[in-house]
């Protein structure tokens, strides 16, 4: 890991672990909210129970927040994770109306919690675009 990504890593990493924590101890009536969310925007989610989502996306914030604090995990490996991850985030928030303004990227009062994921998209773009530079000059 190179000394420059450590403060990214580090705290979009401990992030996420905590939310995954949140959410793997999440109730009913918060798995219910962020499955219907994750359902209107994606579909293929609707025959998924709420809680089993929430489980599953739990397991997967604590894996991707624990690659992102292991010294170990190549930098554009850590990058491609999170930038998928992200990446599903902010096409979720674009997908989902009363986010956004009308015809418009720009977030609603509503909208601006979810929105503030695009930083995660940046830092995972980042630490791939990192981890490819460097491999090629090695």
């Amino acid at each position: 890991m190179k000394l420059r990504n450590v403060p990214t890593r580090l705290a979009t990493g401990a992030y996420i672990v905590h939310t995954g924590w949140e959410k793997w101890h999440g109730d009913e009536e918060r798995a219910a909210a962020v499955h219907g969310m994750a359902a209107n925007a994606f579909p293929a989610f609707n025959s998924m129970k709420s809680t089993d989502f929430l489980k599953r996306l739990s397991v997967g914030e604590l894996a991707l927040g624990a690659a992102l604090l292991t010294p170990f995990v190549p930098p554009a490996l850590a990058g491609a994770a999170l930038t998928g991850f992200s990446g599903g985030l902010v096409a979720m928030y674009l997908r989902t109306d009363g986010l956004h303004k009308p015809g418009s990227i720009w977030p609603t009062q509503r909208g601006v919690a979810v929105s503030k994921d695009v930083w995660m998209l940046g830092i995972g773009l980042g630490l791939l675009a990192d981890g490819l530079r460097s491999s090629k000059r090695d």
